[in-house]
């Protein structure tokens, strides 16, 4: 039986999608373009690197569209007060969420205590600013990505986020269902990783994803 949301379901893709563009080759140019496609389409936000927040954060500032900058990507393993700094530097320059990485490493070795001391600083470094956690479900057995999400939530976090678009694998439906089971309705569930078409789009939405990182953003609303 098809998972897939009929569009009478979402009335609006387009403002569940994080239009996104963290390539490090990414230039000036590149940047401009996803901001005005951002504005055509009415997209949630626009999700860059930190080094390009001040231009999005101008570009977007008469418009709907929210800045999103991620920290301590793509691997998460910088220290805490280093992702803290990272958070406060791209909220000053105009950020509205911020997406955070994980340390995958001291999740996978049992140290739950520093991973949840570790999100809940960069929240408290945020604010009332959205944060994100990515846990890069793709390196996570089902039991880690459970422990993940529960560390998110119990940080004080508003969303977990499947990954970072720069490992073996991306958001899959399994994860997605996974983890709002985990956090309930009322946390917000990010897929990211690898979502490319309305189909996919609409699978992610219907296992339980309140929003979606993409690049092909622009195909995806265009079906």
């Amino acid at each position: 039986m098809s998972t897939i949301v009929s569009d009478q379901q979402v009335t609006n893709l387009a403002s569940y999608i994080d239009h996104t563009i963290l390539a490090p080759q990414a230039t000036v140019a590149d940047v401009e373009r996803i901001c005005h496609e951002a504005i055509e389409h009415e997209f949630c936000s626009v999700c860059v690197n930190p080094i390009h927040i001040p231009l999005v954060a101008k570009l977007l500032k008469a418009s709907s569209v929210l800045t999103c900058s991620v920290i301590g990507f793509p691997l998460g393993a910088i220290p805490t007060h280093l992702k803290c700094e990272e958070a406060k530097w791209v909220i000053e320059q105009g950020a509205q969420e911020v997406d955070m990485v994980i340390s995958v490493g001291h999740l996978k070795q049992g140290d739950t205590d520093y991973v949840l001391k570790d999100i809940a600083a960069v929240k408290d470094a945020c604010g009332p600013v959205t944060l994100k956690v990515i846990i890069e479900t793709c390196l996570l057995s089902d039991e880690e990505k459970k422990i993940a999400c529960q560390l998110s939530k119990d940080a004080g976090a508003d969303f977990v986020k499947t990954s970072t678009g720069f490992m073996s694998g991306g958001a899959t439906a399994h994860d997605i269902a996974l983890m709002r089971a985990v956090v309930g309705p009322e946390m917000g569930v990010k897929a990211s990783g690898g979502v490319r078409s309305r189909d996919n789009a609409l699978e992610m939405i219907k296992a339980g994803a309140s929003r979606l990182g993409a690049s092909a953003s622009i195909s995806i609303v265009s079906g």
